[in-house]
């Protein structure tokens, strides 16, 4: 527990010189290490280590938003039609 206090002191001195609020800070490190575990996990589906289904369950997304991480990122994937 004293850890946890530790961070919150220093997100605290941090808001207190900066003009971001403590919330805003969070929402940047989530950011941070949220890209930081995406990054990570493309790299193993590039090499084919990773499936879909076990990242997107990892990261707690949908498919559909890790594909379109995907194509941001100019990644090659298989795209599935339904229609055929």
């Amino acid at each position: 527990m004293s850890n946890l206090s530790n961070i919150k002191t220093e997100i605290e001195k941090y808001a207190n010189d900066s003009n971001l609020t403590e919330l805003q800070i969070v929402e940047k490190l989530e950011k941070h290490y949220f890209n930081k575990k995406v990054n990570e996990n493309l790299k193993l589906y590039k090499k084919r280590k990773k499936k879909v289904s076990e990242i997107t369950k990892e990261l707690k997304i949908s498919p559909r938003k890790f594909y379109g991480i995907l194509e941001k990122k100019k990644i090659k994937h298989k795209k599935y039609n339904k229609s055929e």
